[in-house]
């Protein structure tokens, strides 16, 4: 994915036409979905003009957590949601601002992933680092 999305530079990804849609259709590398393929393109597209609105991509997510992770005591797995109210507000906005495939889990995983939320259960070794 890396590779085919140029590095996933969003300033590359949004200038791409129609030829690029047709090769990245043709990399079996990688989802060969259109509307997913037309998503990415799109997506850039809006994250830049969150960039020009915001100053930053990371200054409008971390706005969601009012700027500091979010650290839930899970005992087991089992207890980690999918989604929250939060990864649900986070999904809405980024689609009223043009956004697709940015469904609520979606938007919970990328929380998780960027660091937004710690959902670590409380006896995993990663649960007090930052």
């Amino acid at each position: 994915f890396r590779n085919a999305f140029d590095e996933f530079d969003p300033e590359k990804i949004a200038l791409y036409d129609s030829d690029k849609v047709n090769t990245l259709l043709q990399n079996s590398g990688i989802i060969r979905n259109r509307l997913k393929i037309q998503a990415t393109i799109n997506n850039a597209r809006r994250y830049k003009e969150i960039v020009e609105e915001q100053g930053s991509f990371s200054d409008y997510i971390w706005s969601f957590v009012d700027g500091s992770p979010i650290l839930n005591k899970w005992q087991y797995m089992q207890e980690v949601p999918a989604t929250s109210g939060i990864s649900d507000r986070m999904s809405k906005d980024l689609k009223k601002k043009g956004f697709k495939f940015v469904g609520s889990t979606i938007c919970y995983a990328f929380m998780q992933a960027a660091g937004l939320v710690n959902d670590h259960t409380t006896d995993c070794f990663r649960y007090n680092q930052p």
